[in-house]
């Protein structure tokens, strides 16, 4: 029964022994799995998932296996109650003209919206379909999935489709960049070599051929020298954007982030959603309860980090401008204000967007961060590293 997840953890690249899989099944017969679906997860986490960098492959490949064996409620962010489960069950899907569409209008404000969403969940008592003002799906209204609004709370709905939603009510998980991802092209490698700083530090464990030729010649015998290796100096901070628009981009992404880390050693990277908040994290399937504080990133790394900030820039304006208009949380302040805590703390910094740049006027998001980051927002394209790479420099 469980061979074909062995078959996908092996398709997933997830090294899994005969000697790991015979744990696994000793484990189960002794019940360490609890009996639950959960708790088999966790074991087979613990027993075939040596290195850490395979945890998303296992995810994919458990998912591949064993998808919808259990239903994972959905957790309310804005209020803590649940909606019932048929309110969102899609039956129908209306289909709008570019004219419907354009007659749709939005809520005005950010706090207008979420004044509606606070009545209506006050209100409501049953299931609507096709309508334009109670939660429910296929119509124009502002909450629910599987409709049109040009600015609405999105419930319910697995994933984007106008990308038009200023908040997104579910729990979403994302998954880590993977940074043993194959380069399509060594172009990235060589333009992220511009970024150098050479120096000699660690043990002395390189052969200085010089100084042993030296050394010999005026001892009279071979003495063999050594020196510590020399390594990129550089120190690099990396802040990468996932999920939701970052869906599309994620192999150049992958990309990018193998390269970085073969090339800089000294790196840290920390992920954020839309735009930097009060939060950021370093593993996407902890990211609801291992955050790390922006302040502890701010004041723990120095002025003399590189700061490279990875992202598409798009969402909703509100977003960047209004405290609370994060799309997944309630955000204190607004993300600009933490925008220009990060250019502030770090001089040398850049914006990588790997939307075409001939788009970026089409998107006020786009022009939002790029004012703040003051013309240092290029694209993510060959040329734009290179040019990245000199800012820094």
């Amino acid at each position: 029964m469980l061979l074909p997840f062995l078959d996908n953890l092996r398709r997933q690249g997830v090294p899994v022994s005969l000697r790991e899989w015979l744990d696994l099944m000793e484990g189960m017969g002794a019940g360490l799995d609890g009996r639950t679906v959960d708790g088999f997860h966790g074991l087979a986490r613990l027993v075939l998932v040596k290195d850490e960098r395979h945890l998303d492959r296992f995810d994919r490949a458990f998912a591949q296996t064993f998808s919808g064996l259990e239903e994972v409620p959905v957790e309310a962010l804005l209020d803590p109650r649940a909606l019932p489960r048929e309110w969102l069950e899609k039956l129908a899907e209306g289909l709008l003209t570019e004219a419907e569409r354009a007659q749709v209008a939005g809520s005005g404000s950010f706090e207008a919206l979420m004044e509606k969403l606070r009545q209506r969940l006050a209100e409501q008592q049953g299931r609507h379909q096709g309508g334009s003002k109670w939660v429910g799906t296929a119509g124009t209204s502002p909450f629910g999935a599987y409709g049109y609004n040009p600015e609405g709370v999105r419930i319910g709905q697995e994933a984007s489709r106008h990308r038009r939603a200023v908040k997104v009510w579910d729990r979403r998980e994302f998954r880590d960049f993977d940074d043993r991802a194959e380069l399509g092209t060594r172009n990235i490698k060589v333009a992220l070599k511009r970024l150098r700083q050479w120096a000699r530090h660690g043990a002395a464990d390189e052969l200085d051929l010089p100084g042993t030729i030296r050394a010999t010649a005026d001892h009279g015998y071979i003495d063999v020298r050594t020196r510590p290796e020399r390594r990129n100096a550089v120190k690099v901070l990396l802040f990468l954007d996932v999920g939701g628009s970052m869906d599309d981009h994620v192999r150049v992404v992958d990309e990018l982030f193998s390269a970085a880390r073969a090339e800089f050693k000294h790196m840290h990277h920390f992920y954020f959603h839309n735009c930097l908040y009060e939060g950021v994290w370093t593993d996407n399937r902890r990211r609801w309860d291992a955050q790390t504080p922006t302040w502890d990133v701010l004041h723990r790394f120095g002025r003399d980090y590189k700061c490279i900030v990875v992202g598409d820039a798009s969402m909703s304006p509100y977003e960047i401008a209004v405290p609370g208009g994060a799309s997944e949380h309630w955000n204190a302040e607004s993300g600009e204000v933490w925008l220009r805590r990060l250019t502030g703390g770090f001089p040398d910094h850049v914006w990588l967007n790997p939307v075409p740049e001939a788009h970026w006027a089409y998107t006020q998001s786009i022009g939002m961060v790029g004012e703040v980051f003051e013309n240092r927002m290029l694209p993510l394209t060959l040329d734009g590293l290179t040019r990245a790479m000199r800012l820094l420099g």
